[in-house]
């Protein structure tokens, strides 16, 4: 079972924000998940992100993958950085 860290899109047309969830690979992005860590809404003048620091480092250790978009919002709050700190 592969696990990622994920957006998952939720709000209306033209007004959506995002959910960071722990999912299954399998699972298709909008499907079920094992764990929301946080949000992102990409819409007011600037962004608004709030992560669950704990939450995301814990998944990170027990191997959960992050996308691409993910690793650059924990690569702009520092959770990137204290991972690999962590890790080494």
């Amino acid at each position: 079972m592969a696990l990622k860290i994920r957006l998952k899109r939720v709000g209306k047309k033209r007004n959506a924000h995002f959910r960071l969830v722990v999912s299954e690979s399998s699972m298709a992005p909008t499907g079920r998940f094992i764990e929301e860590i946080g949000i992102y809404n990409p819409t007011p003048e600037e962004a608004e992100v709030r992560i669950d620091e704990e939450k995301a480092l814990e998944w990170l250790k027990n191997g959960a993958r992050p996308s691409n978009t993910v690793r650059s919002l924990f690569k702009d709050s520092g959770i990137w950085a204290d991972y690999i700190e962590s890790k080494q």
